[in-house]
């Protein structure tokens, strides 16, 4: 408390001010010599590639992934990416895939260890400035569902 006894706070003494101005000058001529790169920003990560889906929605290291849009008999679940760039991006996941025995509605999802890769970066019509892939190759680890190839790439076309 001051000597006026009001609970302000009592006046610095002179040399304390005189300090504090000397550090704010010795401040900004420390300012003044940074180079100007040093005092910019870096640019924002440019928009990463994406994979659309069945509903034409972007998406960026999906968990699941539906492959067969039209009746949901085939997709991709339990997704770990392992790379996700500009030019591909890869993952190890499980293809579900319905059997469809003796038909679709009575088949039973059979489950098909798979590493995926999705390539063929290319700009997303009508979404100015996004790239999606448009390539998606399945390399099956164990066994394919009959009769697809243990390894085979597909056109994503959404």
């Amino acid at each position: 408390m001051n000597a006026s006894g009001d609970g302000g706070l009592a006046p610095a003494p002179r040399a304390g001010v005189r300090t504090a101005t000397l550090l704010c000058a010795a401040a900004a001529l420390v300012v003044g010599v940074v180079p100007a790169s040093a005092q910019t920003r870096a640019a924002p990560d440019p928009e990463p590639v994406v994979v659309v889906d069945c509903f034409s929605q972007p998406q960026v290291r999906p968990e699941e992934y539906l492959l067969a849009c039209g009746d949901g008999n085939n997709r991709l679940v339990r997704l770990s990416w392992d790379t996700w760039g500009p030019r591909k991006a890869t993952a190890t996941g499980t293809d579900l895939v319905n059997d469809c025995n003796p038909y679709c509605a009575a088949g039973r999802f059979r489950a098909h260890p798979v590493m995926v890769t999705l390539a063929g970066p290319k700009p997303w019509p009508g979404h100015h400035d996004i790239q999606r892939f448009t390539t998606i190759r399945l390399v099956y680890t164990e066994t394919a569902p009959s009769p697809v190839p243990k390894d085979v790439t597909y056109k994503l076309v959404y």
